[in-house]
């Protein structure tokens, strides 16, 4: 239940969460532009009041490292970073998701390629959903939209990430981390008990009892027929994901003869686009991706039937729009509009894009 009315930026609403949520360890590295993520952990400190450890490690590609240990012994263990950062993390998170270890990962996205700017941008899509390490493997993806979105989907993220045994990505960016808005918290949840740990993680690393065979994390597996069946199984995970777990928002697509398409940031610019656009007598609607994976086809494609065009609106040069065209079979005029290097789009320039793109 809500606790609380409060003030705070999206990068404190998501450390704000990982304490409330019964987080069991931190480890990150600062980077532009999510620093207050541990700057927040550790002015709480939450060791003295929960337990929970806060560590800042001396490299993203330890701090992920440190994350798959943690994990493995059925804990609830978590990190944040942006864009660069993440790419550093890649390796270990194939090796999270190839050893089926659930875990929370934020992403505050910044502009690229290389090291880019430190100013917002969406154009980590492809690394976040086409599996931006080796192997066939995905991360359940959630993309907040405000930052009560940013606090709430921590909660969601652990529920996911131990019901299908896979890391969870939340996947932001600096317009959402650095933004202050009001934010409902919860009350906290207490921290897993050692019997609730082996109840809630049988799999975990936490001791082998005289009734069981060892646990055994890993991603390695050296026979090609048993690394086959394991494949197949992973795949039959997402699948049931793609099945249950799909979540999209719709605004006023009932009557709309064209439609936006877009997730965190961006959809608040093109909600208000659709207002002006809406006041101009133009029908347009807005279909919000809230899972990037498993992204929200069939009920995309049914709206799709429906209109004459789709804008979508991202912060790259251009990534989302491809599952765009793949879940409509390219059955309706589709275009891109998107700002990137930093630079955030206005509504203006968005309904602009659709009257020159779209109509006409």
């Amino acid at each position: 239940m809500a606790r609380e009315l409060q003030l705070m930026k999206g990068n404190e609403a998501i450390a704000r969460a990982m304490i409330a949520s019964g987080c069991d360890g931190y480890f990150g590295y600062p980077i532009t532009p999510q620093s207050e993520v541990m700057e927040t952990l550790m002015a709480e400190k939450p060791w003295e009041t929960t337990g929970m450890v806060v560590l800042q490690a001396e490299s993203e590609v330890s701090s992920i490292n440190m994350v798959y240990g943690g994990a493995a012994t059925g804990k609830k263990v978590a990190t944040s970073s942006s864009s660069p950062g993440i790419s550093l993390m890649q390796e270990g998170l194939t090796y999270l998701a190839g050893a089926e270890i659930p875990c929370v990962i934020v992403n505050v996205m910044r502009g690229g390629p290389g090291l880019g700017t430190i100013q917002p941008s969406q154009s980590d899509y492809f690394q976040s959903v086409k599996g931006g390490g080796h192997g066939d493997y995905q991360l359940y993806t959630l993309a907040p939209a405000s930052v009560q979105e940013m606090y709430d989907f921590v909660f969601d993220a652990w529920d996911i990430a131990f019901k299908y045994r896979n890391p969870v990505l939340i996947l932001s960016d600096g317009a959402i981390g650095q933004c202050m808005e009001k934010l409902y918290t919860r009350d906290n949840i207490a921290r897993w008990t050692e019997e609730e740990r082996r109840k809630n993680a049988p799999w975990g690393t936490f001791g082998k009892p005289a009734d069981r065979s060892h646990n055994i994390i890993t991603s390695l597996e050296l026979e090609s027929a048993r690394q086959e069946v394991f494949n197949h199984k992973l795949q039959a995970k997402y699948a049931e994901m793609k099945e249950k777990e799909v979540r999209y928002e719709m605004l006023n697509c009932e009557d709309a003869d064209y439609i936006f398409v877009a997730y965190g940031s961006s959809s608040r610019i093109a909600m208000k686009a659709m207002q002006m656009a809406r006041e101009k007598g133009i029908k347009v609607g807005l279909f919000r991706l809230i899972t990037l994976f498993p992204f929200p086809t069939k009920q995309l494609a049914e709206v799709a039937k429906r209109v004459k065009g789709i804008l979508c609106v991202e912060m790259s040069a251009g990534q989302m729009i491809e599952d765009v065209k793949l879940a409509t079979e390219c059955n309706v005029k589709t275009e891109h509009f998107g700002r990137f290097g930093g630079i955030i789009p206005t509504p203006t320039e968005v309904l602009e894009a659709l009257e020159n793109k779209i109509i006409k």
